[in-house]
């Protein structure tokens, strides 16, 4: 009887364990209403995209020069809407938003180089994977 509960107990573990991962990382089905990009996110066609998201990515593609300080910092990925990579993975570029003051809400978040492209327009709270 002991046996057979364990035996129960460690097959709802792995379950749960699995089900947790599903659409979070590319692996598994994606939540109602999300895309088929990684981490199931919604994919964007570059040209969708506001002109200055364009003009960040060229620069991204190309190296630099980059406008802002922070542009290249690593982004530490803490609201785990992207899919988990190791730390250093994510590097976080600022795209201008015309009339703001400071950098504004508007973002690129590059993985792998210029590999995989994110962008955000309000700071971080969603994402949209950019199409290459």
């Amino acid at each position: 009887m002991r046996a057979a509960l364990v035996a129960v107990l460690v097959v709802l573990a792995v379950a749960a364990i699995v089900l947790a991962g599903r659409g979070r990382d590319g692996g598994g089905a994606a939540p109602p209403g999300r895309g088929d990009a990684p981490g199931g996110l919604e994919w964007v066609d570059p040209g969708a995209l506001p002109p200055e998201a364009r003009a960040t990515i060229r620069l991204i593609e190309a190296g630099g020069p980059f406008p802002y300080s922070r542009d290249g910092a690593v982004f530490g990925n803490r609201e785990r809407l992207l899919p988990g990579r190791p730390r250093g993975f994510y590097r976080e570029y600022t795209v201008p938003t015309p009339g703001s003051r400071d950098r504004g809400a508007r973002r690129l978040v590059a993985g792998g180089g210029a590999r995989l492209l994110y962008y955000t327009d309000d700071h971080y709270r969603s994402f949209r994977a950019v199409r290459r």
